[in-house]
């Protein structure tokens, strides 16, 4: 309570650190869940300039990737996007009330050869993490963290998928980065693309 006597609320903000390359319906459903089973006031998408363990990526540019999270953004006032030079999710998480993220995400931040090769140093980068939530991938459902309910027509859904051409996965983009590919080829025809900013 302040001073006065009235309630001061808490806000609460989570973070969900990806690539987001394109974004898909399972993020913004894995998103969805997370702010109600947290009561989040706002998540943020974290977007590293450089993603851990990945080539930075030249189609599309950081810059139009973050365009099209800015409109995502823009029609769920719960939604922010966040850009950042961090790379490790206990980094990327600091300051966080929670942490989102995919069953594969979970694994890479309890493999010690992201931190010197040092289990010691992994189990204390875990151990500052916020409280985590894990959404599982196809028959990825990690054991001894709170996993997140989202439909399981989400679970195959890959973003690389949509990179590689794979067969229908086209269609498993957000609606807002399947208009931007539809105009610019930015996932589906890269060879058409051509960078907006």
């Amino acid at each position: 309570m302040s001073a006065g006597g009235a309630v001061t609320r808490v806000t609460r903000v989570g973070c969900y650190p990806g690539s987001f390359d394109p974004p898909t319906v399972a993020h913004l459903a894995v998103a969805e869940a997370a702010v109600a089973a947290a009561r989040l006031d706002r998540l943020d998408l974290v977007v590293s300039r450089i993603a851990l363990g990945k080539d930075a990526p030249t189609v599309p540019t950081l810059g139009d990737r973050l365009a099209v999270l800015e409109v995502i953004a823009s029609s769920r006032p719960w939604l922010g996007v966040v850009v950042t030079d961090a790379t490790l999710v206990v980094d990327l998480a600091r300051g966080y009330d929670v942490v989102v993220m995919g069953a594969d995400k979970w694994r890479q931040v309890n493999d010690p050869a992201w931190y010197g090769g040092s289990p010691t140093a992994r189990d204390e980068a875990v151990a500052a993490l916020p409280r985590v939530l894990v959404a599982p991938r196809s028959d990825d459902r990690p054991e001894g963290v709170e996993l997140l309910a989202v439909d399981e027509d989400h679970r195959p859904v890959s973003a690389s998928a949509v990179r590689a051409g794979r067969p229908g996965a086209a269609g498993w983009m957000a609606p807002e980065a399947a208009a931007f590919d539809d105009q610019t080829g930015a996932w589906t025809d890269p060879t058409r693309y051509r960078p907006e900013r």
